[in-house]
């Protein structure tokens, strides 16, 4: 009775989610014949069923396409590499509100920023970039982008 207690509360801890919840009902319901499973738990424990839990600093979002914002497009060499990541954080001085995506691109490295749903939208930042002076070489491109919820 002890080891159907603990693999029932295991399942229940692996994230099954809301359908967790039916199966504790399903279990604790008597059947002629069959016998009764009793389940005692903590309330806390049901508190969190059906409850989805995202790590710290995580947001749910929706990928989607629409645009960014190229700022550098490189070789692929650990040279571009380092230059992507600095014109990400040299973007971030400017525009602290947008988001950074720099990846390797075979066979370039890439600092795209911005999730816009508009090319209007994208321009308009494209534009305040150019006046800094400082990211000259900027376009806009096609991308799948995070829409958060």
């Amino acid at each position: 009775m002890k080891k159907l207690s603990l693999f029932i509360l295991l399942f229940v801890f692996t994230g099954v989610g809301a359908h967790a919840q039916n199966i504790i009902k399903s279990l604790e319901r008597t059947v002629p014949g069959q016998g009764k499973v009793t389940i005692h738990q903590d309330p806390a424990i049901e508190a969190l069923i059906g409850v989805e839990h995202l790590g710290a600093g995580e947001q749910k979002v929706i990928k989607t396409s629409g645009f960014r914002i190229q700022a550098y497009a490189g070789n692929n060499t650990n040279e571009a590499k380092n230059e992507a990541y600095k014109v990400g954080l040299r973007i971030k001085e400017y525009f602290p509100e947008l988001t950074v995506y720099t990846s390797f691109n075979s066979p370039r490295w890439l600092c795209r920023v911005g999730d816009f749903q508009s090319i209007e939208e994208a321009d308009a930042m494209m534009r305040k970039m150019k006046a800094t002076g400082v990211f000259k070489e900027v376009s806009i491109v096609k991308d799948q982008i995070n829409i958060p919820l």
